[in-house]
């Protein structure tokens, strides 16, 4: 359902977040620009660099996992054959991105790796710049926008950095010769008119047809949409679709399921054993078994035995240790559908989960005083497992592009009958934060003193709590109507935007209710009074700053944002509610009413909530074009000027930690856990050893 991504907003250190948590992962929704509140963790490295390469619109940072050398052998052993398994699964990941992920990855390892050029010439760094892309992406569409990138050196000189490296390594097929194969990797890689955008969302048009993700072949979206029209989506039935790419065989539509003994075998097989090995230094006997499904569900492609996995893993509330591995988020689909690898490890961060709790533990209360209709409100909210991690492993989804945040299952029948869990991740905030500390970008887009005083005093608890109740309650919220099918089938491609501006609604409604300060999570409104700024200044201006002129929002946590600030805006302007303020030739983002803006949040979330649990479809895509997608040209003129004078990246992500057992004999005595500081090494590093799948899959 979601997870939530930082974005690089604002304020401040403050900074931001998306969900993925419904990712259910959430992606870093949220806020994509609100900042998060450093771990109550005293045991960072004041002396750790965070900050490591960047390139392009992307900073490369660093993470700590503090306290991992205190855990006892076995959680060690654990996390290491965890961290293994997310490894294992990174090329699906690129194959799923691209039908030619994998042929380029492998083409642009050999080039980097064994040209035997100058390595000292502007065209060189181009190269490198766009190969540091490449990996950071997992192909060549951008990460967050979905547009095909491009390298900045010609593509004569890319060709001579191919025919200057081993030309013995390219992945070419046994009867292309030499020549024709660079040919064709140039045509792939400089034609715009080939797969021009990972995921279209256009209206009116063949999403699938128009998205070059690799989960469907020759089908169109008619014919999708048909084949899954047999499927029932409701009561407790799996996400019918999640790990399957559909093809057309003998003119039939057809799945062709990921698990062993089908499409990705030789890496889920991979998957397989280290999960396997996992569940023999299981936590505890729950735990266990969810491992032991986890590893089942592989093995035979069974959506049941995934939702089987699911409930186990939620009913895990004891371990330190945890993972998310499979096939999850659904943002890579046009359709809503496909789940896209990703894996991340950690454990319970203890001391910050403290505050997380307190929320959760109210999640019935938040739901009884919702703005919703009686009818789409749940009367029994069940099993909200909240809580704070310590990353040590994100693979695929999960990285190097991280979320701050994740609520998972995604499926709805389980959420609503079982329960789900919601964490934030702590090491993660905490190097975004490190690295915010001096952005500039509150000092520029901030309206005045008085609203970036509150910001720098309560910009980061503001950011923390408007996530925390992104992930813990909002995508827990509502129900859907007896007899309504799921989101994939009645929004569509609309459905992912609308639940992320929905949990995000959750979030912007409560955090100005005095109910958080009864629960003592917030000192005082002044907090919610500052997200509302920073969420405003972030909808309707900042988070602009990911564009490029003549540009459109297509990115689902994007229009998520700007629905919910600009709907606001459009629907409070009777009132004076919200405006747009011009200072020194600069707009700016004016705040009149709090108390009106949060009645104008509450309105929309009981719109938003009544268009998923019917299933309205009309309304649905209504909201989205309307308030989310259009874009003032002449104001993100300005703001791109304005955001290029800080010279700030826009992206960021992580370099994984490495860790290694300590072997006695064929004993592991401990696990050692380093923190590399080269992406491109660590890059080289990955595509040598854990390169699992053929071009072709």
């Amino acid at each position: 359902m979601t997870r939530i991504f930082s974005a690089i907003f604002i304020a401040l250190t403050f900074f931001l977040c998306s969900c993925n948590s419904n990712n259910s992962n959430t992606q870093a929704s949220m806020s994509d620009s609100v900042h998060i509140v450093t771990s109550a963790n005293d045991s960072y490295d004041s002396t750790f660099k965070v900050e490591a390469q960047s390139f392009a619109d992307i900073q490369v940072l660093r993470y700590q996992v503090p306290g991992f050398d205190q855990l006892p052998l076995q959680q060690k052993q654990l996390a290491y054959y965890l961290s293994e398994a997310a490894l294992a699964g990174r090329d699906i990941y690129y194959d799923q991105k691209s039908k030619y992920g994998i042929m380029l990855r492998k083409t642009l390892e050999n080039m980097y790796g064994t040209y035997t050029g100058d390595k000292n010439t502007d065209d060189w760094k181009k190269f490198q710049t766009y190969c540091g892309r490449f990996w950071f992406s997992y192909g060549y569409h951008h990460h967050y926008n979905n547009t095909k990138f491009f390298p900045e050196c010609s593509a004569d000189y890319f060709l001579k950095v191919a025919n200057a490296s081993d030309t013995t390594q390219f992945p070419k097929e046994t009867t292309e010769s030499l020549k024709a194969f660079l040919q064709r990797v140039k045509t792939i890689i400089y034609d715009p008119k080939i797969e021009p955008k990972l995921v279209n969302l256009s209206p009116n048009i063949d999403n699938v047809l128009a998205s070059s993700v690799n989960f469907y072949e020759g089908v169109t979206q008619k014919e999708v949409e048909d084949y899954y029209a047999k499927f029932n989506s409701n009561g407790d039935q799996p996400m019918w679709g999640l790990n399957s790419k559909v093809v057309k065989e003998n003119g039939q539509v057809v799945e062709k399921t990921w698990k062993l003994n089908g499409m990705y075998s030789s890496a889920i097989q991979k998957i397989i054993e280290w999960l396997d090995k996992a569940a023999t230094v299981a936590e505890n006997p729950q735990q266990k078994t969810a491992l032991q499904l986890l590893s089942q569900y592989y093995k035979t492609g069974d959506l049941k035995t995934f939702d089987d996995y699911n409930i186990a893993w939620v009913k895990d509330t004891a371990s330190r240790l945890d993972a998310v591995n499979g096939f999850i988020e659904v943002y890579d689909d046009p359709l809503a559908r496909k789940g896209s690898f990703e894996s991340v490890v950690s454990m319970k961060d203890i001391e910050t989960s403290k505050k997380i709790n307190a929320i959760a533990a109210q999640a019935q209360w938040f739901e009884d005083h919702s703005p919703l209709m009686p009818e789409h409100k749940k009367k029994n909210v069940k099993g909200i497992i909240a809580k704070a991690i310590t990353v040590i492993m994100e693979s695929g989804g999960g990285g190097p592009s991280s979320s701050i945040g994740i609520n998972l299952p995604n499926n709805e029948w389980i959420r609503k009958e079982v329960g789900s869990k919601s964490v934030s991740q702590s090491n993660i905030i905490h190097s975004y934060n490190v690295d915010n500390a001096s952005s500039g970008m509150l000092d520029e887009f901030g309206l005045n003193d008085s609203v970036k005083a509150r910001i720098r005093q309560y910009g980061n608890l503001a950011a923390d709590l408007h996530t925390d109740m992104h992930e813990v309650i909002g995508h827990a919220s509502g129900q859907l109507n007896q007899g309504v099918q799921t989101t994939d089938k009645t929004l569509k491609t609309y459905a992912s935007a609308l639940e992320e501006a929905r949990a995000d609604l959750v979030g912007l409604y409560y955090i100005m209710d005095p109910k958080l300060i009864e629960i003592g999570v917030m000192p005082s409104l002044e907090v919610g009074k500052a997200e509302y700024d920073s969420y405003m200044m972030n909808g309707l201006i900042t988070q602009l700053t990911r564009l490029k002129l003549g540009e459109q929002l297509e990115e689902a946590h994007m229009r998520n944002r700007q629905l919910n600030a600009m709907w606001a805006y459009e629907h409070g302007k009777k009132d004076n509610v919200v405006q747009f303020v011009k200072k020194n030739g600069k707009t700016y983002v004016q705040i009149n009413d709090y108390e009106k803006l949060r009645q104008l949040f509450g309105e929309l979330l009981r719109e938003i909530q009544r268009v998923k649990s019917e299933g309205d479809y009309n309304a649905g895509k209504n909201l989205i074009e309307t308030y989310g997608v259009k874009v003032d040209q002449a104001l993100l003129k300005e703001v791109l000027a304005r955001y290029k004078i800080l010279n700030i990246k826009p992206y960021r992500g992580f370099i994984q930690p490495r860790l290694t057992p300590v072997m006695d004999g064929d004993k592991i005595v401990n696990v050692k856990i380093e923190y590399p500081d080269n992406f491109f090494d660590q890059m080289m590093e990955y595509g040598k050893k854990y390169s699992f799948l053929g071009v072709k899959n």
